[in-house]
């Protein structure tokens, strides 16, 4: 995937203690990274004027993105 793909999701509580959000990946992100259920994202966030840009990755394990 070298192609620029643009997509919304909204960001839902993950449970009723604490401040953590959650979000779907969209179908055509998992599709385009062969991403499965267990798959590990690493995250980058990058403050750059008035943006947050957010870089997410499908974290490699042992040359593979699925863990063994």
């Amino acid at each position: 995937p070298g192609d620029s793909m643009g997509y919304t999701t909204t960001l839902k509580k993950a449970s009723t203690k604490g401040n953590s959000l959650r979000t779907t990946v969209p179908s055509g992100i998992v599709k385009a990274f062969g991403l499965k259920d267990g798959d590990k994202l690493e995250w980058e966030i990058v403050a750059k004027e008035n943006d947050l840009i957010i870089i997410v990755k499908p974290k490699i394990i042992q040359g593979n993105f699925h863990e063994k």
